[in-house]
């Protein structure tokens, strides 16, 4: 008897064993077919862009979170979690303990949420480092992906997120600034930058200048403005950052020893209310590679001497509402690369059409090149777009080479003094930046003596007077 109950006993204990695994195996059977599965499903996020605010200077890594929200009434199961550079990224991300750049099928309750570690290794001296780090954290999610972007810092810099600048401030040449969003001098204040400075952008980001910016570098120690990928080759890429605005109410503007590359428009220059107040005076400097213009102003004035405006995809200079210009030995090059340019490098017109269909002229002051070199690989590089009728419409070319073909009328020689029309300037090798004149160049002794003795001093710093026979554009041939 006791070993028949005995038998009974392990027997039913058995059974119940078996039973409780039935139950287990049900369970969580039951708990995975609960997971929502549809397409529609979507992750919130504590924020849309984790930024690293700290700049890098003797620390190379810094830890931020992310919070990641399942708002719905059912558990998801997120398929994958991963940096969408993977083993390129800089950042690690941590989940739940587990330090790694991709982790799958992460669960997550019903309303419930999960912290996601990020963390970014920099090495703050490596100069070749990028300046902005980038990666983003992508959540693959029953069929779909959603991203959070990680933005970091990458080497030692002033920086600058969106900012107005809402008092007379004077930034210095120790290290870079970075632009990050866009930021904005503010009306009646005024930004000093010394010489020698360096002003990274960042994809999309534009200085707007309501006020006035003072950006007085030196021939030793000029000021750069350009994009913030440092990698060779992006040093020629056009359309990395928007660019320079000077603002409706800008005035006393002043850039010299400056260079300007690789943005949209390199300076905007908006409307003023008289042309009697200045809005930019800019000598001695470089604008290079940009997708629209190099200088586009709108009804107002600007003064330029020595400069080189270069390889712009649709303007070099455009001139546009009327207002009043001046040019004196300027190198003017347009040889755009990378699509089929329609337009000249150097447009002036003094009228626009409004919202409602109005044309609205303005008075074009002057538009006066002299000793300049304006050329590049379209058959026409200067056009005149005069409203019929305009009261007063002001340009004058003297001792200036130009590219003209047949449609552009030169005949009236109170307008078009003394020019030189489809020679090649010959210069070194424009493709790469050297604008000097060759030992040949047709340039050399061609200045206008009174525009030579006024600046007598090209942006090299060389005397173009020596000889009392300037050349034109921006740079005197030098004896080799």
């Amino acid at each position: 008897m006791n070993h028949r109950c005995s038998f009974k006993k392990k027997k039913l204990l058995n059974f119940v064993k078996a039973l409780i695994i039935s139950y287990v195996l049900l369970f969580f059977s039951c708990k995975k077919e609960n997971f929502y599965t549809g397409n529609d499903a979507k992750l919130n996020f504590s924020t849309d862009t984790v930024h690293f605010d700290t700049v890098f200077t003797t620390i190379g890594s810094a830890t931020q979170y992310l919070i990641v929200y399942n708002t719905m009434n059912k558990p998801i199961k997120i398929s994958s979690i991963r940096l969408a550079k993977a083993n390129q990224s800089f950042f690690r991300i941590n989940i739940n303990g587990i330090s790694t750049r991709e982790l799958k099928n992460v669960e997550l309750d019903a309303k419930d949420s999960l912290f996601i570690f990020i963390e970014v290794k920099i090495d703050p001296t490596n100069q070749n480092n990028p300046i902005v780090v980038q990666d983003s954290i992508e959540f693959h999610l029953n069929g779909n992906m959603q991203d959070v972007d990680l933005v970091a810092y990458g080497q030692d810099v002033h920086l600058v997120n969106a900012q107005i600048i809402n008092q007379n401030t004077t930034w210095q040449a120790d290290k870079p600034y970075l632009i990050y969003n866009s930021m904005l001098v503010d009306s009646n204040i005024t930004l000093t930058i010394e010489a020698g400075a360096t002003l990274y952008f960042h994809h999309k980001s534009r200085m707007y200048i309501k006020g006035t910016l003072i950006a007085n570098g030196t021939m030793q120690n000029p000021i750069i403005f350009r994009g913030d990928r440092l990698e060779e080759w992006y040093n020629k890429i056009p359309g990395q950052w928007d660019g320079i605005y000077f603002v409706m109410g800008s005035k006393d503007n002043i850039m010299n020893y400056c260079e300007i590359r690789n943005a949209i428009i390199g300076i905007q220059v908006d409307t003023l209310a008289s042309l009697n107040q200045p809005t930019l005076t800019i000598s001695n400097s470089r604008i290079l590679n940009m997708n629209v213009a190099g200088i586009f102003a709108q009804g107002s004035t600007i003064k330029a001497w020595n400069c080189i405006i270069a390889n712009c995809g649709q303007f070099a200079i455009a001139l546009t509402i009327g207002g009043a210009y001046e040019f004196y030995h300027c190198t003017i090059i347009n040889n755009w690369y990378y699509t089929n340019r329609q337009t000249p490098s150097v447009f002036i017109n003094n009228y626009y059409q409004d919202i409602h269909g109005n044309i609205q002229v303005r008075p074009l002051e002057k538009a006066n090149f002299s000793n300049c070199i304006i050329y590049g690989n379209k058959e026409t590089e200067v056009w005149i777009d005069k409203y019929p009728q305009s009261p007063m419409f002001n340009f004058e070319f003297k001792h200036t080479l130009i590219k003209a073909g047949n449609e552009l009328n030169t005949s009236n020689t109170n307008e078009w003094i003394n020019i030189f029309k489809n020679q090649n300037p010959g210069l070194v090798d424009p493709a790469n930046e050297k604008f000097e004149l060759n030992t040949n160049s047709f340039c050399i002794d061609k200045g206008d003596v009174a525009t030579g003795a006024q600046y007598p001093f090209d942006i090299k710093g060389n005397n173009r007077m020596l000889d009392l026979k300037p050349d034109l554009g921006a740079i005197e041939w030098q004896q080799p």
